[in-house]
């Protein structure tokens, strides 16, 4: 009989695979892990303090460093949640603009996560191939506003200019290319029995267990779970498009695999249905005053990002400033469920599970 011996390891806050800086500290029994506990922080900012001090206009760029992979769908909450306690009018140009930078926003932080999760196993090619649609992204997205990474694209009312001639015609070329792109991607390695072993039965959980955890996202829906925010409580425009929302039974990490794939494939729909609607004129931003001024009250508003539900609270008591922001960040509750998914793992299984629950550390910080 082999004897082990209990030992404490450390997993980051600088290890490659913790997509960002993230450190866990794991009790090993030989290669079974018999403890977990996320350490998190190291990049706590203090954006929701700060932002007691500041101008409405002057929170949005705060925002981009939140979720730093999908910056336009944070830049959406906050001004979203303004202008419904302002009671601000966003023209349908406008919303066109929003709906088209935040799913293609979407698409390109599913590929950062498709490709180092695939990377996390093992498979080079994938991440090189992800990484090259999604610069494509990126391209369309700095020709938009300016920026790589952190957009400052939204404003309150509206967006910061319209869209450049003959940006919508090459967003619409790019449909096509991705729609066959992802066919390689299954080809390449969703089909392929290596990948589906490493992730099938992994990471298990049950509805009841998703919802017990505050689960958001596809971390959710891969329960079966209808959770969707564009569907089940529709904001901006996105009535006007017809999608489907991912959903999967299993709860393990193959599921969330077949989740964001397939997000992919609707947000290309959403975008393409967009472009078709999208009006010839009108204005990018509606009547908002110089300096925004809330009336006295409190609103919450919540939007889908690619990690799940993301919400922001705002207390105003009148001034330009507000008295109290506050959000949910979907990354942030999603790993709570991380030490029960590793108990009683073999350790290398502990960056699969890891990776496939997609975590931003910007936005778990906040």
């Amino acid at each position: 009989m082999i004897r082990t011996e209990e030992m404490l390891l450390n997993v980051g806050p600088q290890h490659p695979s913790t997509h960002g800086v993230f450190r866990l500290v794991i009790k090993i029994d030989g290669e079974i892990i018999t403890e977990a506990k996320p350490v998190i922080g190291y990049l706590h900012r203090g954006t929701e303090k700060l932002a007691e001090n500041l101008q409405y206009t002057q929170i949005i760029p705060y925002t981009d460093r939140m979720d730093y992979v999908s910056a336009m769908t944070t830049n959406y909450v906050f001004c979203h949640a303004v202008e419904t306690l302002a009671g601000i009018e966003v023209p349908e140009r406008a919303e066109y603009i929003r709906v088209i930078s935040m799913e293609l926003s979407r698409i390109a932080s599913h590929l950062v996560w498709f490709g180092t999760f695939l990377l996390d196993l093992g498979a080079v090619s994938p991440f090189l191939f992800a990484f090259r649609e999604r610069e494509m992204i990126l391209n369309f997205l700095n020709e938009l506003t300016g920026a790589r990474l952190t957009f400052n694209y939204m404003r309150v009312g509206g967006v910061k200019w319209d869209v450049p001639e003959g940006w919508l015609e090459k967003v619409k070329d790019f449909i096509p290319y991705m729609r066959e792109q992802l066919s390689g991607y299954h080809n390449l390695a969703i089909g392929n029995e290596i990948v589906q072993s490493r992730l099938k039965g992994i990471g298990k959980y049950t509805p009841k267990e998703a919802i017990s955890y505050s689960l958001s996202g596809a971390n959710l829906r891969c329960t079966g779970i209808h959770s969707d925010v564009r569907k089940i409580k529709p904001y901006s425009i996105y009535e006007h498009f017809n999608f489907k929302e991912a959903i999967r039974n299993e709860g393990d990490c193959w599921s969330r695999l077949e989740c964001r794939i397939e997000e992919i494939s609707e947000s290309l729909n959403i975008i393409e249905q967009a472009i078709e609607q999208f009006p010839k004129t009108g204005e990018i931003l509606g009547k908002v005053p110089k300096i925004i001024k809330a009336p006295p009250g409190e609103t919450y508003v919540s939007i889908e990002s690619p990690r799940g539900e993301i919400s922001c609270y705002i207390a105003s008591d009148g001034k330009k400033e507000p008295y109290r922001v506050k959000f949910r960040r979907p990354s942030f509750h999603n790993l709570q469920i991380l030490p029960k998914l590793l108990i009683g793992q073999n350790i290398s299984n502990l960056i699969v599970i890891l990776g496939a629950i997609d975590i931003i550390l910007g936005e778990v910080d906040g």
